[in-house]
């Protein structure tokens, strides 16, 4: 995007409105940060139960005979894990091995799947997988005409069973459903590491689906929550984000992403950079770190090793569980977990331990 265009936003922007919610850009889209502050909504999450418009997330429908063979020769993943009704994360990546971006694939038939890139990188996956769709394959964007809600938290299946909405499906899978009319598809999917799902809507219905969520979760102590907590709860596990632990100079190998590789598929992209990289071993890792202080990291801050510079965060933030400051930085493959490390935070070293995420236990299962 560019400093003239302005941001899109979501078919539930008025409602956030409505809620006072703070605003910021991300991806391109104008999006709620924050409602009631991002530690109380961090909390709901972990102990109750939250719910996200993450409908800036991008939506791209891959039909037509031999779909799934097409997207598999694609992406990283090995699509013969999965079977109809489940979802993988993997990545798409270019010919040097770099990540253009990590994915979630939803597979409904050998002729039909449902990928949803994030939102900044959706325009060049689609330009990808264009480029190189057979005549047979339809590519189609369905940002505009799909929605997605993320309900997480211990209380997510108490609320959706109060709307006789499905639950108790295994995670990484998803089910058709209907509520009020109104088609839907759950998914045991999420980004906290708290039991939950994601609920795909068409945007021009999704405000039903958000009103009964709210209203059936207010014995449940539900909280609308902003993209502040999602980004804390998201390092607090651990989980990448494309554009600062993955990127195109950050390589499913150094990112730790490298389980969500199909090593032994006969073609993806950047697969021989890959196995390369892999053949060498990555010359530096994303790991986690945990202050031994007070410190809070940041992206981009300079972390050391005996005052010398070594790596840098791509992640940092306090862990409202934790109450202390927690990070990820991408470190020389030397470095181990229980090593001590400096980051430098505004001109001052604070001591670091490697550590190996998650930084907290959650019960997704």
């Amino acid at each position: 995007m560019t400093e003239t265009e302005t941001p899109a936003r979501t078919a539930l922007y008025d409602r956030h409105v409505e809620l006072r919610a703070k605003f910021a850009e991300f991806g391109g889209f104008e999006m709620p940060l924050q409602y009631q502050g991002v530690v109380a909504e961090h909390e709901a999450v972990r102990e109750q139960v939250g719910l996200f418009d993450v409908s800036h997330l991008g939506k791209v429908r891959v039909t037509g005979p031999g779909a799934r063979a097409f997207v598999d020769s694609c992406l990283t993943n090995a699509l013969e894990k999965i079977g109809p009704g489940e979802a993988q994360y993997t990545l798409c990546c270019d010919e040097s091995g770099g990540v253009v971006d990590d994915l979630i694939v939803y597979l409904r038939s050998d002729e039909e799947l449902l990928l949803v890139p994030n939102a900044a990188n959706t325009t060049e996956v689609i330009r990808r997988l264009e480029a190189a769709a057979p005549d047979e394959v339809e590519i189609r964007d369905e940002r505009a005409r799909l929605s997605i809600l993320a309900l997480q938290g211990p209380n997510s299946d108490a609320v959706l069973s109060a709307l006789w909405i499905p639950v108790g499906h295994s995670y990484m899978s998803f089910v058709d459903a209907e509520f009020n009319d109104v088609p839907i598809t759950v998914c045991r999917t999420g980004y906290t590491g708290e039991r939950g799902y994601e609920i795909i809507a068409a945007s021009d219905s999704v405000h039903v689906i958000w009103d009964a969520l709210l209203a059936s979760g207010e014995p449940q102590g539900i909280t609308p929550c902003g993209l502040g907590a999602r980004d804390t709860l998201r390092t607090e596990m651990g989980y990448p984000l494309h554009g600062q632990d993955l990127s195109r100079e950050i390589s499913p190998l150094q990112g730790r992403s490298g389980w969500a590789v199909g090593w032994s598929k006969p073609a993806f992209w950047g697969r021989d950079a890959l196995l390369e990289e892999k053949e060498a071993g990555p010359k530096r890792r994303l790991r986690g770190i945990r202050a031994t202080g007070r410190g809070i990291p940041r992206p981009g801050m300079v972390v050391t090793v005996g005052g010398a510079e070594v790596g840098v965060v791509t992640s940092g933030t306090f862990s409202p569980t934790l109450k202390q400051g927690i990070g990820l930085a991408l470190l020389p493959r030397d470095v181990s977990d229980g090593d001590e490390v400096g980051v430098d935070i505004r001109g001052r070293s604070e001591t670091f331990e490697v550590v190996r995420p998650p930084f907290v236990k959650t019960s997704p299962a």
